[in-house]
C-alpha cells in the first residue's frame, strides 16, 4: 500500500485505510473458498474445515505501534502493521497445509512477500502454524491498491493448541507460571504426534480405497471379456 495516498491521519483517510483492509479480506476469503471448491471437484475431498478472518481493531493498532515504538499514524501502521487483514486456514492434515500455501502463492494476482514456517520449526512455546505474508491488489473507482494480508494455516489441532495459549497468554499477560508453560510444550507434542497418526490412518483409508476401486475395475474388465468371448 502507497503510503502517500494517505498523508494525513484524518477520519476519511482512515476509514479509507480500514476499507481497503476490510476488503482485501473478503477477496482474500473468496480466493479460499474458490480453491477450496476446485480442489474438491478435482480430487473429491475437501482440504479445508474452515475459515476464520480478523480486521485488527483501532485499539490493537495503536497499542502495537506503541508497544514497538513506533509512531501512531497511518503511513506508520501501513509499513509495520502487517497482520491488520487476517486469514485464518484451518485444514483436516498437515499435508493439506503445503498444498493450499502452494495454490495461493501460484494466484497470478497475490504476491508472496514472506513465510514462516513454525511447523517445520516452532516456536518455543510450541506454537505451530504456516504463516504467509501476502499482497494482493484492491480495486477503488479511482485506483488499484496492494494490500497486506497476513494467512495463517493450521490443522484442528494447531488451532485449539494455539487457542488455549492465547487465553493463557492474556490472563497471565505474558507471563504463565514455568508449569503451565511446560504442559503446554507437552500439549503441542501430543498434538503434532496425532496430526502423524490421524495423517498415516487417512492415508491407509485412501490406499485401500483405490485397491478396492481397482479390484471392482479388473472385475468389470474381465466380465466384459467374458461376455464378448461367448457371442
Amino acid at each position: 500500500m502507497d503510503m502517500n495516498m494517505f498523508p494525513d491521519d484524518g477520519v476519511n483517510s482512515w476509514n479509507t485505510v480500514m476499507l481497503i483492509y476490510d476488503s482485501a479480506i473478503k477477496k482474500m476469503r473468496t480466493k479460499v473458498e474458490i480453491l477450496n471448491d476446485e480442489f474438491q471437484q478435482v480430487h473429491q475431498y475437501n482440504p479445508i474445515e474452515y475459515t476464520k478472518t480478523r480486521l485488527k481493531t483501532p485499539e490493537s493498532i495503536v497499542k502495537k505501534l506503541k508497544k514497538n515504538g513506533y509512531d501512531v499514524s497511518i503511513p506508520s501502521m501501513i509499513e509495520h502493521c502487517n497482520d491488520i487483514a487476517g486469514v485464518r486456514i484451518v485444514c483436516s492434515f498437515t499435508s493439506d497445509i503445503y498444498q493450499i500455501a502452494e495454490m495461493i502463492g501460484r494466484q497470478a494476482d497475490i504476491t508472496v512477500v514472506s513465510i514462516k514456517d513454525y511447523i517445520k520449526n516452532p516456536k518455543e512455546s510450541g506454537y505451530k502454524s504456516y504463516h504467509m505474508l501476502v499482497t494482493l491488489p484492491i480495486y477503488l473507482s479511482d485506483r488499484a491498491v496492494d494490500t497486506k494480508v497476513e494467512i495463517q494455516i493450521r490443522t484442528i489441532g494447531m488451532d485449539f493448541w494455539a487457542s488455549l495459549e492465547h487465553k493463557i497468554y492474556y490472563k497471565f499477560e505474558g507471563n504463565a507460571p514455568d508449569y503451565i508453560s511446560s504442559d503446554l510444550r507437552e500439549c503441542s507434542e501430543i498434538v503434532s504426534m496425532m496430526d502423524t497418526k490421524m495423517l498415516q490412518l487417512n492415508d491407509a483409508i485412501m490406499r485401500t480405497k483405490l485397491e478396492e476401486e481397482e479390484k471392482e475395475r479388473v472385475q468389470k474388465e474381465r466380465m466384459v471379456n467374458n461376455w464378448k468371448n461367448n457371442l
